[in-house]
């Protein structure tokens, strides 16, 4: 199968790397995509263990699309719609791109959907009604240089949404995305991992949920369950095989998330607790200017605010500089990864950067900084 992989801008390279990891073929990166190939036991796989990206589209169909009404007629002639979608399953359109005469997405998925809805009608005088929350099946056009391509999508919802964060921050990051940085750190348990600006804690859990090889997929309902080609045996084998957890045979450093607001702090133990990692971190209710850091090296991360979603601009000079003097006062020979969107005020931190990766928080252009503490 054909398939593509939608990731955050920046982590394309660390997804290909993972996607590779879990059995995927032919794996070509491009910007916000992967492209690669897969047999249903790697689809299923990676849907059950793949941290990093947030969709998995499924090819079905490409062909050439100038207009409505080559639209219309190439969803019809696209593929088995008897066996693909029964009159009494729900379904879902989703439009990405634009096209000769199909400017707006609306406008296409609405063209998308008349055709099916028309050729179940004239095949079975019955038609398919439309679930926009929790559809049976859910269809994606994807429409550039003149071509359409029809996929299903392998799950309802994005996939960074795990279970275990109910609450939230302000402005929180993404658990894919957070999942991606901490790849990127390359932490191996073998050092103290500190997130001193934690809000809700996802740095932490994201990290320690990967050296603990939990499977983000694993109490999710994925909508491949309802294609016609579903294999259950196959699916129950992968699943089995996901739910092992390798057990730990050495004991972890510290690892301790920081946050000064109360009320975040505790939606941060939450957290913790809903993804059962109370036993290996701590959230701690304080500034990070008054907390005493573990004896021996770590790692520092952080996702400070930068004045465009949360925090005050012209007040954030005064915590880039505290936090720099807290690095070097405190953390001598550790680590610091920071996610920043704002050049201005990464100056402030008064190191330079060894390090430094693109990556989009959301529509956010950010640097993910590796500083070597002195």
């Amino acid at each position: 199968m054909k398939l593509v992989a939608s990731i955050s801008q920046g982590l394309e390279k660390e997804g290909a790397k993972e996607l590779i990891e879990l059995g995927a073929k032919s794996v070509k990166a491009s910007r916000r995509h992967i492209l690669f190939e897969a047999d249903m036991a790697c689809l299923y796989r990676i849907h059950l263990r793949a941290r990093l990206s947030f969709r998995f589209l499924r090819e079905l169909f490409r062909f050439p699309c100038h207009g409505p009404h080559e639209l219309y007629s190439g969803i019809q002639t696209s593929i088995d719609w008897e066996n693909w979608l029964q009159p009494q399953q729900s379904f879902r359109v989703d439009v990405t791109g634009f096209g000769e005469g199909l400017s707006h997405t609306h406008f296409t998925a609405l063209q998308v959907k008349n055709a099916i809805i028309d050729l179940q009608r004239e095949r079975w005088g019955l038609r398919s009604s439309i679930d926009l929350n929790n559809p049976d099946i859910c269809f994606h056009l994807h429409l550039s240089n003149f071509q359409a391509v029809l996929s299903v999508d392998g799950s309802n919802s994005s996939l960074h949404k795990r279970g275990y964060r109910p609450a939230v921050g302000i402005a929180p990051i993404k658990e894919t995305l957070a999942a991606g940085l901490m790849r990127m750190t390359e932490w191996d348990g073998t050092k103290h991992l500190v997130d001193p600006l934690c809000g809700s804690g996802t740095f932490l859990i994201e990290a320690v949920s990967i050296l603990l090889g939990i499977k983000p997929g694993i109490d999710r309902k994925f909508l491949f369950m309802n294609w016609p080609d579903f294999n259950t045996a196959l699916w129950e084998k992968e699943l089995k095989i996901a739910q092992k957890i390798k057990p730990l045979n050495k004991k972890l450093p510290k690892i301790i998330g920081c946050e000064v607001d109360e009320t975040i702090s505790q939606f941060a133990n939450d957290n913790v607790r809903k993804a059962g990692l109370e036993n290996y971190i701590e959230i701690i209710n304080c500034p990070f200017q008054e907390f005493p850091l573990p004896p021996g090296l770590g790692l520092l991360v952080c996702n400070p605010p930068y004045g465009k979603r949360i925090g005050d601009e012209n007040e954030l000079p005064i915590l880039y500089k505290q936090l720099g003097e807290y690095c070097k006062t405190k953390a001598s020979g550790w680590d610091l990864w920071l996610l920043n969107g704002n050049p201005n005020l990464s100056k402030y931190l008064g190191m330079k950067a060894s390090r430094r990766f693109q990556v989009n928080n959301g529509s956010i252009d950010c640097r993910w900084l590796n500083y070597k503490i002195k």
